[in-house]
């Protein structure tokens, strides 16, 4: 039967929004506005790449779903809180995310800023209490060290973000440019590969393998995201393009031009395909979220 990863995203999608559903306080639960905030973004859509890609990693070495969901939703959260931060005022000032009003212009920027703090905090005590057998609580372990690092200052999110504050309105170099992308958004990408083959109980190659496999679509997939700033529409991109532009932030269309952004995110793409070759018969999941990055078109 043929792969279909459309299939597989409304399949995994609905399994990852009912296991969210489970693990965040309901709307009732005091302090309600708060709980109403953070489940306002975080079920405003999205594709939940980071977390489909934390179950595809880890389905691809035959890993327990029971395990995989909760670690694919701390990532989730995680990525969420970072989306309300990069929304305020002080930040990027977006008045659109996911095409609904981003989560500080519903409920002003005191309860987004917590909305995102909420999240963050969550996202560990999801990976904290989840029960493992004993065969997986060192793995647990290391995943939580990924998602920090991942999320954190040293070549992590929060690192990246900060280079791309400073670097804005510069002139900046391929190698300052890089960094910032593989920080910014490729580190919680490779983390979330990375923690899906380690909850499969991935041997330290295969380990090896994800890691360098989840840098290339880390990569690629800021590259298009670049492209997108530039080419796409409000309608299809569910936030305001062309801001990067006017923020003059750095990006790989203006340092490099449309056409050769495209084809370094092609190259990234060829390349981490042919990295999961060998991994076995669901590399199908990989190879095709792979080429998803890249042909998104949004």
């Amino acid at each position: 039967m043929t792969f279909s990863l459309k299939q597989y995203f409304a399949t995994r999608s609905e399994e990852i929004n009912a296991c969210l559903d489970r693990l965040l306080p309901t709307v009732g639960t005091p302090p309600s506005l708060l709980h109403e905030a953070m489940r306002y973004s975080l079920f405003a859509g999205g594709k939940r790449l980071r977390p489909i890609l934390v179950l595809a990693a880890g389905e691809a070495l035959e890993g327990n779903r029971e395990y995989l969901l909760p670690v694919g939703c701390a990532f989730e959260m995680l990525h969420t809180y970072s989306l309300i931060h990069d929304d305020l005022p002080a930040m990027d000032n977006d008045d659109l995310r996911r095409g609904m009003p981003t989560c500080h212009r519903k409920f002003g920027d005191a309860v987004a800023i917590l909305a995102g703090d909420a999240l963050l905090t969550r996202a560990f005590q999801v990976l904290a209490e989840l029960e493992v057998p004993p065969v997986l609580l060192e793995r647990k372990v290391q995943v939580i060290v990924e998602l920090a690092q991942g999320g954190g200052t040293v070549e992590g999110m929060i690192g990246g973000q900060m280079a791309d504050i400073a670097a804005e309105g510069k002139a900046v170099d391929a190698e300052t440019l890089a960094y910032i992308h593989r920080s910014k958004t490729g580190a919680l990408i490779r983390a979330a590969v990375v923690s899906g083959g380690l909850m499969a109980g991935a041997s330290e190659a295969e380990i090896a393998t994800l890691r360098r496999y989840a840098e290339c679509i880390g990569l690629a997939f800021q590259i298009a995201d670049d492209i997108l700033d530039v080419t796409s529409t409000a309608e299809a991109l569910g936030k305001t393009p062309g801001k990067d532009v006017a923020a003059g932030k750095a990006t790989y269309p203006a340092l490099f031009g449309l056409e050769a952004s495209r084809v370094k995110a092609q190259a990234l793409v060829d390349e981490a395909v042919a990295l999961v070759e060998p991994l076995g018969r669901q590399k199908e999941i990989l190879v095709a979220l792979a080429r998803f990055i890249v042909e998104r078109p949004s």
